[in-house]
């Protein structure tokens, strides 16, 4: 039943205009509405919802996963916005920062967003 129905993500903020600037600047998302309570994008199908909060803890595991066609092209496309990507101690990353599954079917990088929310964009198998 569910499998068909449009979906909504939700993230949140403390910091709505660093927020807005980060999707709309440097993900290139396109705003669809800024209201007291949310910031909404139109996200591939889906609606991304940053709540605007006045506090929170974010997640220490990923919470949005780009999938791209050409990883070191889109890394080298957000470090030229500012992004830097995170290294995790013991987890084996390249000197990029990049992780290769076990299996080498998919890589990851990963990255916050103004709030540290943790995103990552990922090259899949094709």
């Amino acid at each position: 039943m569910f499998s068909k129905m449009p979906v909504s993500i939700f993230l949140a903020t403390t910091k709505e205009e660093d927020c807005l600037a980060f999707y709309t600047n440097v993900m290139g998302l396109t705003l669809e509405d800024n209201n007291p309570f949310a910031l909404v994008f139109s996200l591939a199908g889906a609606e991304l919802r940053i709540s605007k909060v006045s506090d929170f803890t974010p997640h220490p595991f990923t919470v949005l996963d780009w999938q791209v066609d050409d990883l070191p092209a889109s890394m080298a496309h957000l470090r030229d916005k500012g992004v830097t990507f995170e290294i995790f101690d013991g987890f084996g990353q390249d000197e990029d920062g990049v992780w290769t599954v076990p299996n080498g079917a998919t890589q990851i990088a990963w990255f916050k967003d103004p709030d540290a929310n943790l995103l990552s964009i990922s090259k899949r198998a094709d």
